[in-house]
């Protein structure tokens, strides 16, 4: 079993090797990332100019390591088409440092590295916490693994694309693990101007997600301080069964309590 370990935030961010270090117990792993960070690039890939990968001296023993010049997509895509010598059964990305909630996540290069995966029909997991300077991504990694075990041992169905964002907390502040929809709202909505001393310009600036937000919905569940797992097969693929349940997100969570 092997997977495929991406992100958003860059080669050497440290959640991606966080991320890689717990899963390394679980399946081989094959390591691709952009050379810098590449936030906000949602689902773009490169189509007009070449791509270029450099091999990077191993970070974590037998992980082949692979920085491109290009964004979560691509490298995804050149991953899974070119750099791995060995079949790969699931694509992991993150652990991305800030949420992607709502309707922000068809804006998350995070989640689009993870949609190339399951688009070539691997499942696929998106990873997010909420801090750009988290001292939990343990808990998000040991939940990726957890995950990542019962996909590949089939305790789960093989046909899954998550969405994962966790409170930036300690495990034992964490109040669970709900089943979310997205939240039809964004913080990309605010535009500033300005003026360089030639010209006007203008700035699009992240705001507070706000209140008044379903309780139900991913954003809802985070501000109430429990982990939001929203089934983006369901949710954008309108696929006939779920196959994950609020009774399993609670199972979910007290296996990831007692191994915390």
């Amino acid at each position: 079993m092997a997977i495929l370990v991406t992100n958003d935030d860059g080669i050497f961010a440290p959640g991606l090797w966080v991320l890689a270090k717990e899963l390394k117990s679980v399946a081989s792993l094959v390591v691709a990332a952009p050379d810098r960070e590449q936030s906000a690039t949602g689902t773009a890939i490169t189509l007009r100019q070449p791509l270029r990968v450099q091999r990077v001296p191993p970070i974590m023993p037998d992980v082949d390591t692979y920085s491109v010049e290009g964004t979560p997509s691509d490298s995804t895509i050149l991953a899974l088409g070119k750099l791995t010598k060995n079949r790969v059964d699931m694509v992991i990305s993150g652990i991305n440092k800030g949420l992607n909630l709502g309707d922000d996540i068809l804006l998350s290069g995070t989640v689009g590295a993870a949609l190339q995966g399951y688009l070539r029909g691997l499942q696929s997991i998106a990873i997010s916490i909420a801090s750009a300077d988290s001292h939990y991504l343990d808990n998000a990694a040991k939940l990726a693994a957890l995950l990542a075990g019962k996909i590949l041992a089939g305790t789960l169905p093989m046909d899954m694309f998550l969405n994962i964002n966790l409170p930036d907390l300690p495990l034992n502040e964490i109040k669970g693990l709900k089943l979310t929809q997205p939240a039809h709202k964004t913080h990309i909505d605010t535009v500033e101007e300005g003026h360089d001393g030639r010209r006007e310009y203008y700035w699009l600036v992240r705001q507070k997600l706000g209140t008044n937000i379903d309780k139900d919905t991913d954003i809802g569940t985070l501000e109430q301080g429990n982990i939001s797992i929203t089934a983006l097969h369901t949710t954008w693929f309108q696929k006939p069964t779920l196959g994950i349940t609020n009774s399993l997100c609670s199972d979910l969570f007290r296996e990831l309590q007692r191994i915390g």
